[in-house]
């Protein structure tokens, strides 16, 4: 059997658990069998470094360099991610070519503790390695003492385990993923706690130009999940995110419409500025960089100081 597609991702259970969704979905879409796709695992700078931030490492494209360098080199023909961990500036020659359908967008709270981060101890230690979740509890209990916490979902359970921490969030759709959602002991609203743009959202990644390879993903792309990432990266591209921004930005799609809902933190947060935008869904781009350009008028270029 030809291998029709090699699919490059990284090697932590919830990489592969995506991986081969997409593979599964390019199977039923196509009538082939496994055999015609080739998952092929390469670890990235971002599965290497762990003792530190990934602000202080270099950013969120460490997930996604040796992947993207293989993906170049045509060693891989598609790669798969969370499109949370995607750059907004992509490599040359490479673009983000389809969408799979998203799956819940909600950050789930795992509490040792409590079940509820309202409801830890005073001084209670909450593990996580995102600004905008640090930024997030911070501003719903400053009395909490927020530590680094980095590794894959089963590296974090681990370290809850062995009382690293009191508590622990983690995206919703990574646990479902990976079959331990019922770790979750609270799930946090949309309105109180809002996702990073492009939380629960998978993106396969591919050549510019790459006309065979575009045929293969056309019929499983999600246009409505593709639209509201259109949206969210465009938002979070206003405001020039990196993993040193903590940011939140959350678009959904209801036939042709689309509302949105952005948030911007200091990382103690402290102080916040919220904005709402909606439109037509084929607009969605355009609503996300308004929504960006609008709220850091808003704010002040002195709000985005602490980020640099």
């Amino acid at each position: 059997m030809r291998t029709e597609l090699r699919i490059g991702t990284r090697g932590s259970p919830l990489a592969l658990a995506q991986a081969h969704e997409a593979r599964a979905r390019l199977m039923a879409a196509h009538g082939l069998p496994e055999a015609a796709f080739e998952i092929v695992v390469i670890t990235t700078s971002g599965d290497r470094i762990q003792d530190r931030a990934l602000a202080d490492a270099g950013g969120k494209g460490l997930f996604t360099k040796e992947i993207e360098e293989a993906l170049l080199d045509r060693r891989i023909d598609i790669a798969v991610h969370s499109s949370k961990d995607m750059p907004t500036v992509l490599p040359d020659g490479l673009e983000l070519s389809a969408f799979l359908p998203r799956e819940d967008a909600r950050d789930a709270f795992i509490g040792k503790a409590a079940a509820r981060i309202a409801d830890l101890p005073h001084g209670a230690r909450v593990g996580s390695s995102s600004l905008r979740r640090q930024a997030l509890i911070r501003r719903m209990r400053p009395d909490l003492d927020v530590v680094l916490f980095r590794g894959n979902v089963q590296t974090r359970l681990r370290k809850l385990e062995e009382g690293v921490a009191d508590g622990t969030i983690l995206a919703l759709a990574g646990l479902k993923r990976v079959g331990l959602d019922q770790v979750a002991t609270d799930i946090m609203p949309l309105d109180a706690f809002p996702p990073c743009p492009g939380q629960g959202a998978i993106a396969i990644e591919s050549r510019i130009g790459d006309t065979a390879t575009e045929r293969l993903l056309a019929p499983i792309h999600d246009t409505a999940t593709g639209r509201a990432l259109a949206c969210e990266r465009a938002f979070l591209a206003a405001l020039d995110g990196s993993c040193r921004t903590p940011i939140a930005g959350y678009a959904s799609i209801a036939g042709e419409a689309l509302s949105f809902s952005g948030l911007i933190l200091t990382p103690d947060g402290t102080k916040t500025h919220e904005i709402s935008a909606s439109g037509a869904a084929a607009d969605a781009a355009a609503i996300g960089a308004r929504a960006g350009a609008e709220i850091r008028a808003r704010a002040g270029e002195e709000f985005f100081e602490g980020w640099r």
